[in-house]
């Protein structure tokens, strides 16, 4: 199965294309540059590779949640790209793939979303499927869900970004923190193919106009003076 997995919730662009048994990536941190990135980067990949997207089975994406402007990028690249070349796709929740790239079981899944909150979900892996505990949701990093037992692994941006509180919130929970690594702190496209994966050999795949971001948070916009402030959705 060839396929072509892409994010741009965060500010990394993560790309990864499966041919057969081979994988190859692009990883770049790029800010608020990943809409003109995106598709000239999808080019050199696939240029590297000697391959077409009429190639390709079809395309797997970061649904959100996450930055605003990034996951409509995403889904936007995905629809287009699958539409012009007749490919389905699936998107993917960017917290199940931290869950996945962190190479885990039991996760505490926690994404900065800026404006001093967090998107957060709690996932336990079972027979190879990622069951969430707590359900995907946008909260103060003070009021994440609190949990029972141990050996869970915090994992994400939003760790580096509320350490102190939710290290505080977790304190009889956690076995260990995720550095702030690549396979730590965002999610992958990598990630974001093996959890495609099954998706596509089961035929459940999506036609590619019905690719559709994940929104949490309702607020499309911020006001004049948190602009000014430098705030970011």
């Amino acid at each position: 199965m060839n396929l072509l997995a892409l994010d741009t919730s965060t500010e990394f662009l993560s790309l990864a294309l499966k041919l057969g048994e081979r994988t190859f990536t692009h990883y770049q941190e790029t800010g608020s540059a990943s809409s003109q990135l995106v598709l000239p980067q999808i080019q050199v990949l696939l240029d590297s590779t000697n391959v077409q997207l009429k190639d390709l089975d079809g395309i797997a994406f970061g649904a959100g949640p996450g930055a605003f402007t990034g996951v409509r990028i995403a889904s936007g690249v995905a629809q287009g790209l699958g539409f012009g070349a007749n490919l389905p796709v699936v998107g993917i929740n960017t917290l199940t793939a931290v869950a996945e790239a962190s190479g885990q079981d039991k996760v505490i899944v926690c994404l900065d979303a800026r404006m001093g909150e967090i998107y957060h979900a709690v996932l336990v892996k079972q027979n190879g499927i990622w069951l969430e505990i707590s359900e995907t949701k946008v909260c103060k990093p003070q009021d994440a869900p609190t949990l029972e037992g141990g050996d869970w692994f915090g994992a994400g941006s939003g760790w580096a970004a509320y350490s102190d509180v939710l290290t505080q919130v977790y304190t009889d929970n956690l076995s260990q923190i995720l550095p702030n690594i690549l396979q730590g702190i965002t999610p992958t496209a990598e990630a974001i193919l093996r959890l495609a994966q099954p998706v596509f050999a089961a035929g459940q795949a999506k036609p590619a106009m019905e690719a559709m971001p994940i929104y949490i948070r309702n607020r499309v916009a911020l006001t004049t003076l948190e602009r000014e402030q430098g705030l970011r959705l």
